[in-house]
């Protein structure tokens, strides 16, 4: 019989997280051993280019990460929001995969990931009224689905990463037109590592009467999500797609940095709606 002894440290630091906790019911944060991979801490090219190889992405993907890095290095902290001089672009993981694939039958979804989602209750709305859902933990997207007739009248709604490799011409072509890395410094973080996110095409004249909704969730210490959401509705179509987004509260700081282009043709009408209810220990 082995028994956990915690150091004065390690205790200070739990009761410093639960007290951070406060009222914040999406706080608690699940193991992180049986996770597939996770990046060492720290951003240089060496990583940005690791991230590109693991997703075994095409060249022009990851020259378009790489020029975006050197972008990042040399841009200065925006000077308009918050304050984020504290955030130590060293102390952070920027990879991190909880899971081999992404499911699309959610009792394949790992045990400890579908009982976090279980209790934020995302099972239960797409159930209910939900047209369409991602679910993304830390870097990845772990499940996804849509509805057959949806499917049927060619909209499509995956990953960002699937897209990449899936429909290659039809990304390239509008990535990073909305929001290209020069635009800010965080705009260039995002282009040099993201993962994740939604794309979405909406064909022309098709109409989507219940939403899309995708969820972010991240729950490793010091991490940072980077999803890259692309939306493209065609000529007089129309949808609304909704995101929420939580995380663990701990006694250290995590980042979320997204990027999010929304292409809209002429007569579509498109909804976007964002749910940020972020512990405060996020930037």
């Amino acid at each position: 019989m082995s028994t956990d002894i915690l150091t004065d440290d390690a205790i200070d630091q739990e009761k410093a997280e639960v007290a951070a906790m406060g009222d914040y019911q999406f706080g608690f944060h699940d193991p992180t051993d049986k996770y597939s991979f996770m990046s060492r801490k720290g951003l240089d090219r060496e990583i940005v280019a690791q991230i590109s190889e693991m997703k075994n992405e095409p060249g022009w993907m990851t020259d378009f990460r790489l020029k975006s890095y050197d972008i990042f290095e040399a841009k200065p902290m925006p000077e308009w929001g918050g304050d984020m001089s504290g955030i130590d672009f060293q102390d952070i993981y920027y990879y991190v995969k909880a899971s081999d694939k992404q499911e699309k039958s959610w009792d394949d979804v790992p045990e400890d990931i579908r009982k976090t989602y279980d209790r934020l209750g995302i099972p239960e709305a797409e159930k209910k009224y939900l047209a369409g859902v991602k679910a993304q933990y830390e870097s990845e997207v772990v499940y996804g689905s849509l509805q057959e007739d949806l499917a049927k009248q060619g909209v499509l709604f995956t990953d960002t990463d699937s897209a990449v490799r899936e429909y290659p011409d039809l990304v390239r072509e509008h990535f990073g037109t909305i929001i290209p890395p020069s635009d800010n410094k965080f705009a260039a973080l995002n282009s040099a590592v993201w993962s994740g996110g939604s794309f979405i095409y909406v064909p022309p004249g098709v109409h989507i009467d219940f939403p899309l909704q995708a969820y972010f969730r991240i729950n490793t210490q010091n991490m940072g999500q980077f999803e890259r959401t692309l939306i493209i509705v065609d000529e007089g179509a129309s949808a609304h797609y909704v995101e929420g987004c939580t995380a663990p509260t701990y006694s250290s700081d995590s980042l979320h940095s997204a990027v999010v282009e929304i292409l809209v043709k002429k007569e579509g009408r498109f909804r976007y709606t964002t749910i940020q209810n972020w512990s405060n220990n996020v930037y």
